[in-house]
């Protein structure tokens, strides 16, 4: 069977992935530690404070891991060695299912509100916009990791049959 010819990336579009997921997880990362200073200055009411599972979670923390995705994206493209190849593959598929985890437990974050102090309310609705901006980096998120999964899969697939074939070609020189 002959190897579809468009079915590979290109270097330059795996080093542009892994770039955005990197910005991507800092971005996260970022906005983990704005929401960490914003519900730690909240004041105890007598409704209470606004701590969302999310928060409590660390879910925008886990921007962690797109950043280690994306550098060993980078790593992948610039060293494309099976073993790296894989170490890639994993990483993006960890990606993918944190991402859809963080996108579940952002809805359901979203989907209800108890009320709070009115002294916490304003904090509780910019954390709330945080999570919705959080939500739309999720999918995006989930797509690059995608990309790079079904990709790595074509590509270690490929480098597989070279190293099958190259064996084969050896093992025929030599009778």
């Amino acid at each position: 069977m002959a190897p579809c010819m468009c079915s590979k990336i290109s270097p330059a579009d795996s080093l542009v992935l892994g770039a955005v997921q990197i910005m991507i997880g800092i971005f996260h990362v970022f906005m983990w530690y704005f929401l960490l200073i914003l519900y730690m200055g909240q004041i105890r009411g007598v409704f209470g404070t606004y701590e969302p599972i999310t928060y409590k979670t660390g879910c925008s923390l886990w921007g962690i891991i797109f950043i280690i995705a994306g550098v060993s994206i980078i790593r992948a493209t610039r060293h494309p060695t099976q073993g790296m190849i894989t170490c890639a593959l994993t990483t993006n598929i960890f990606c993918i299912i944190i991402a859809i985890i963080a996108s579940v437990l952002t809805t359901i974050e979203l989907s209800s509100f108890n009320s709070v102090s009115y002294r916490n309310y304003g904090q509780a609705k910019l954390g709330r916009e945080v999570s919705r901006v959080l939500l739309i980096s999720y999918p995006l998120e989930f797509s690059i990791a995608l990309t790079y999964s079904i990709f790595g899969c074509i590509d270690l697939n490929r480098h597989n049959e070279d190293t099958l074939t190259a064996v084969i070609e050896e093992a025929e020189s030599t009778f």
